[in-house]
């Protein structure tokens, strides 16, 4: 009987580890419940009390984090129903919604995100909030949508070496062969194009490819995000705490690949490979707590990933960045 396990608070702790551990597999929510025996409501209470606390252990952890090339994107969703099917007097947050990550390119540690509509307001709660958890001047990578440099501008001043990956697309779609069946074919990249904005990049580092394949794994591993299916979120505060969630398991607990520890380990944010059972305990347990504050940054030191910037540099006043000799 499921009497006892109706409320997620009383739900036993090997039973919540089922549960979760089956959400950052990709699992829907009604495949957890036939998988597991756990009723769907007891299911979406226990993903918003773990994703809310994961989004707080992410606000304690992960910040003063000292990383120089970063990559950021924004993938879409949608909440509820399409944008195209939204009517007048729809509550606001139904319709797209986009997720903005921004990653660490070497230790793969997702450094901020966050959801919203892409517009200039979400934009700029992200770049702010990835601003407060850094200690070193970034080299910035991001595509051509044109809220970025304004919201960069404004949080990091002269603090960053931004550059703008452009691409340009064919107006047809991508195949080859015998025309078929190509509605979901994606269009064919002619070229792209790369520009300097603001500081001194090195543009051989300035890409896009390792967030666009961080895409990836959040389509498969969010049953939410994945396309051409009917999972999707009906309200915002879930579809965040699902995302917080994932991103809690990907930097603390799922060893990568490559790494062979995980990206919180490899940024030297953790010392050991987290188990679900101490990700679920820990968020259940963290309490709210004050988001990160900006620090003034500093130039990179040389190291791997780091390139040297000479003794050329002299910061400028009032926290407006640096002076440098390039």
């Amino acid at each position: 009987m499921e009497g006892k396990d109706a409320v997620a608070n009383v739900l036993p702790l090997a039973r919540r580890v089922d549960v979760i551990a089956h959400l950052v597999e990709g699992a829907g929510v009604r495949t957890t419940t036939r998988l597991t025996g756990v009723h769907k409501g007891t299911i979406l209470r226990l993903l918003l009390n773990v994703g809310n606390g994961c989004m707080r252990l992410h606000d304690r952890l992960v910040r003063d984090v000292d990383v120089r090339e970063i990559e950021s994107d924004e993938i879409w969703s949608y909440i509820h129903k399409k944008q195209a099917r939204v009517k007048e007097g729809d509550p606001s947050e139904w319709g797209n919604a986009f997720t903005y990550v921004a990653m660490a390119r070497t230790s793969k540690l997702v450094i901020a995100f966050r959801t919203g509509k892409r517009n200039d307001e979400t934009t700029e709660e992200f770049i702010a909030d990835m601003r407060s958890r850094l200690v070193t001047v970034p080299l910035l990578a991001t595509d051509g949508y044109p809220a970025y440099p304004a919201a960069i501008a404004e949080h990091f001043g002269g603090s960053v070496d931004y550059g703008i990956v452009q691409k340009n697309y064919s107006r047809k779609r991508q195949y080859d062969g015998p025309p078929t069946d190509h509605r979901y074919a994606t269009r064919r990249v002619k070229f792209v194009t790369k520009k300097i904005k603001f500081g001194a990049p090195d543009m051989a580092k300035i890409s896009t490819s390792h967030i666009e394949r961080q895409n990836l794994t959040m389509r498969m591993q969010i049953r939410r995000l994945t396309r051409l299916c009917n999972g999707f979120s009906k309200k915002l505060e879930n579809h965040r705490a699902a995302i917080a969630l994932h991103f809690a398991y990907y930097n603390f607990c799922r060893v990568h690949e490559t790494l062979k520890v995980t990206p919180a380990m490899e940024a030297g944010v953790a010392d050991h490979v987290w188990s679900l059972e101490e990700l679920i305990l820990m968020a259940l347990e963290e309490p709210e707590g004050k988001r990160p504050e900006p620090k003034r940054l500093k130039l990179p030191t040389q190291g791997e990933g780091k390139e040297a910037v000479g003794s050329a540099a002299r910061e400028l006043p009032n926290g407006r960045g640096w002076l440098r000799l390039v």
